[in-house]
């Protein structure tokens, strides 16, 4: 992770289908944000990570740029969750690592199908396990990226990079020294309206997996705290939420037996937990969680980073943060 010095004024955006997000970052062991805010989305602007309507969306970002302060910036942004897919594949010896890419392309749509026509795509190498090699290939629609690319760019933003959720969360979680590498690592990401799981071996992100939760703006009453987050506080059924909750726990329970008997046979098990994301019982969720499963659980702990503002960053904007220590 390269260390960038703070006059790049980079800006890192989040866009979900409830909110966009923004953290500016200095890049240093711990990493310092500097600068952040949110706004909400009105229902059906974004769906399923898909921008439904263009011009509403463009002008809501730029009463942003305006609040924010964030005009001509370059920015990152993360491809929203329900656009992204990862995928193991396997690679003959010959083909050098400089010709991934191009060999993988060719493949597309013969020996590598995806769903769609038109993917962007990113590769990597993992490394040689006795005579077989793989890479793992990241993909999304190209169509649906650009839209994003191009919103920013036509509010005279300057995107220079693109990420996903599950390698922005990871570069924050290596930042707090947690991590291990031969650990199996269960990385959720908890949202308010979605739920996104992703499992790593050995530091690779090797498999995803994302499921919508029922999300209904007028069962929640809304403020906005000191640290410019919303807080939402539940004002709907109590056995609904409960029902969203155990169906959860019982979805992170049949995909750690997924793991462990139909891809390792018994002979491998899920090591570690670890809980992020936007939802505002997480630490309920967390809690219940290191009852339930034998494995330990854990969450990033904003806390540790130092004192003063950057002890009220908001859990929400942890994504964005992780984002802000991409290389560029």
């Amino acid at each position: 992770m390269s260390i960038l010095s703070s006059n790049k004024r980079i800006t890192n955006i989040i866009f979900n289908d409830h909110s966009i997000r923004y953290v500016e970052v200095r890049q240093q062991k711990p990493p310092v944000p500097l600068k952040w805010g949110e706004k909400l989305l009105p229902s059906g602007i974004i769906q399923e990570g898909k921008i439904v309507d263009q011009v509403t969306l463009s002008m809501i970002l730029e009463e942003c740029i305006d609040d924010w302060k964030i005009k001509r910036r370059k920015v990152r942004f993360l491809v929203p969750d329900p656009l992204v897919m990862i995928r193991k594949v396997k690679v003959p010896d010959e083909v050098r690592p400089d010709e991934l890419n191009g060999y993988l392309y060719l493949e597309l749509g013969t020996s590598i199908h995806l769903p769609y026509e038109e993917p962007v795509f990113e590769t990597v190498l993992l490394p040689k396990k006795g005579e077989q090699r793989e890479a793992l290939l990241f993909a999304a629609p190209q169509q649906h990226v650009m839209e994003y690319a191009q919103l920013l760019s036509g509010l005279k933003l300057k995107p220079m990079a693109a990420d996903i959720s599950p390698l922005a969360l990871y570069r924050l979680y290596h930042q707090t020294d947690l991590a291990n590498k031969d650990e199996r690592l269960l990385m959720i990401q908890f949202d308010l309206d979605r739920v996104f799981i992703c499992i790593f071996e050995q530091q690779y992100p090797i498999f995803m997996h994302h499921f919508p939760i029922q999300f209904r703006l007028e069962d929640w009453d809304i403020k906005v705290t000191r640290s410019g987050a919303h807080r939402f506080q539940y004002n709907g059924e109590a056995a609904e939420l409960h029902s969203q909750l155990e169906d959860f726990y019982k979805e992170v329970s049949k995909l750690m037996d997924f793991y462990r008997y139909s891809l390792y046979q018994g002979n491998q098990q899920i090591t570690k937990v670890l809980l992020n994301g936007d939802h505002p019982k997480l630490q309920i969720i967390l809690q219940e969680m290191q009852q339930r499963f034998e494995i330990p659980t854990h969450t990033i702990d904003a806390s540790q980073w130092a004192a003063g503002k950057t002890s009220l960053f908001p859990h929400s904007h942890f994504l964005a943060l992780g984002l802000g220590l991409k290389e560029v």
